[in-house]
């Protein structure tokens, strides 16, 4: 309370705030020609994009290029899990009808496709660790629901560290055991999380199922969703595919990176843990599906005819000269920093959303979305100074399928965190295992000498 008997609003960003964040501004601001004057990586990558090789994995590879006669060339995208080339597993999948999130976990941690009996095994223990602890959903969840899922999540994993009676041992037995759990609770923690937002934010009645053992962790999230706990074949597929895709993606994108550094470091589980997750909650990374979807929206009101090129493509124009949307010259869904080709995530998520589409009477939309992926790439050629080529990521299709699904948009990132444990967990254990030194890139100063001042001098 302050003189006046009012409660003190410290999220108020006041006058001394904002004069203080003057100083800083002023103060932190980096000459950008020093960048190139000391070769310093941005982004640890090159000025052509491309990374810089900061480690080794054997969980997953990416390739978008092969070297002829010692140039490179530019090739569609490939994905390979442990190896498997990604198509080939959804496609098996897709053949044999079942849903494969699961044997895709067990295939990044360890390493090899798993027989009948050992997938049954595994989906058994899964369904074993699918619970959170007593009084967990009504004590941490229901009396601190919070507007944001990411940080709802977050602040679950941390919790269960209380739970946890071998926290800190980080043997690869006891990470094990514990990323089994995330991976199995993540969905509950995320659902709940949302059911719990939107009772107290939102009004809305208040249901919480159980997780049913006999379902996939696709039908379970559908199940735990929705009130009827009713879903389709097709539905339930289309979200596994968006599991298997999101599952993994290499050592180097931010969030994965980061379960390196933060392990590297000797820290729990739950931190490394967390530690992603804080990565992933940002726009840049985990949340640009939402983007995409909110753009579309806006096109849909300003183009008139969803089947004009010549209208879609001055929008696509207005939004890299920043005159619609939210004005920040991109146009979301477009472009990756690996791919140039074609991103094989999107072509994967492609038929499976046109299906998808049929079922829900969404053909419409779904011929724009296709429209846009075909026009986008000229338009930002004709605008743009572009190193290599431009084609649709993951990102432009997986909202437009999470929005047919009837998913709410604070659940978008969640569900990437949700498939992208399997690969963290998976990394964590890599980085634990072969443990060597902390990770610590340099920083060069460039920082003047000066002298210390008495305090009665300064100025």
């Amino acid at each position: 309370m302050n003189k006046l008997g009012k409660e003190k609003n410290y999220s108020e960003i006041t006058p001394e705030i904002c004069k203080l964040t003057e100083l800083c501004k002023k103060k932190m601001a980096i000459d950008s020609s020093l960048y190139a004057k000391y070769d310093v990586k941005r982004g640890l990558r090159d000025i052509s994009g491309k990374g810089v090789l900061a480690g080794l994995t054997d969980i997953s590879d990416i390739r978008a290029s092969v070297e002829e006669n010692g140039v490179s060339k530019p090739i569609d995208g490939q994905l390979f899990y442990r190896g498997i080339n990604i198509i080939d597993i959804v496609e098996g999948c897709t053949k044999e009808q079942r849903f494969g999130f699961e044997e895709v976990t067990y295939l990044l941690l360890f390493g090899d496709l798993p027989n009948e009996q050992q997938l049954k095994d595994f989906n058994a223990l899964l369904a074993g660790y699918r619970t959170l602890p007593p009084s967990f959903v009504r004590d941490i969840i229901m009396k601190a629901p919070s507007p944001d899922m990411m940080n709802m999540l977050a602040r679950g994993v941390l919790t269960l560290y209380a739970y946890d009676s071998n926290p800190n041992d980080i043997s690869p037995e006891n990470v094990l055991r514990q990323c089994l759990q995330l991976i199995a609770t993540f969905p509950l923690i995320s659902v709940y999380g949302y059911n719990a937002y939107e009772h107290y934010f939102g009004g809305k009645s208040l249901f919480i199922h159980k997780p049913e053992p006999s379902l996939s962790t696709a039908e379970n999230i559908l199940h735990l969703l929705r009130a009827s706990g009713t879903y389709t074949d097709l539905e339930a597929k289309v979200l596994d595919l968006a599991l298997i895709l999101h599952a993994e993606h290499g050592g180097g994108n931010n969030s994965t990176f980061t379960i390196h550094v933060v392990s590297s470091s000797g820290t729990d589980t739950y931190s490394a843990v967390a530690a992603a997750l804080g990565s992933l909650k940002g726009p840049r990374h985990g949340g640009a599906n939402i983007k995409v979807v909110q753009m579309f929206e806006d096109m849909k009101k300003q183009v008139k005819d969803w089947k004009d090129d010549e209208e879609i493509s001055r929008y696509l124009a207005d939004l890299l000269d920043k005159k619609a949307f939210d004005k920040s010259g991109l146009i979301y869904g477009m472009g990756h920093a690996v791919y140039s080709i074609s991103d094989p995530r999107a072509l994967l998520f492609r038929s499976f959303v046109e299906k998808l589409s049929v079922e829900k009477g969404m053909q419409e939309e779904y011929g724009l979305y296709s429209k846009v992926e075909e026009l986008a790439p000229k338009v930002i050629a004709e605008k743009r100074n572009i190193y290599k080529g431009v084609s649709a990521n993951v990102d432009f299709y997986s909202g437009f399928a999470y929005h047919m699904l009837g998913l709410p948009q604070e659940l978008f990132t969640p569900i990437f965190a949700i498939a992208r444990i399997a690969g963290w967990s998976a990394h964590r254990l890599e980085e634990l295992i072969n443990v060597g030194k902390i990770i610590r890139p340099a920083y060069k100063s460039i920082s003047v000498e000066k002298p210390y001042v008495p305090l009665k001098d300064r100025k």
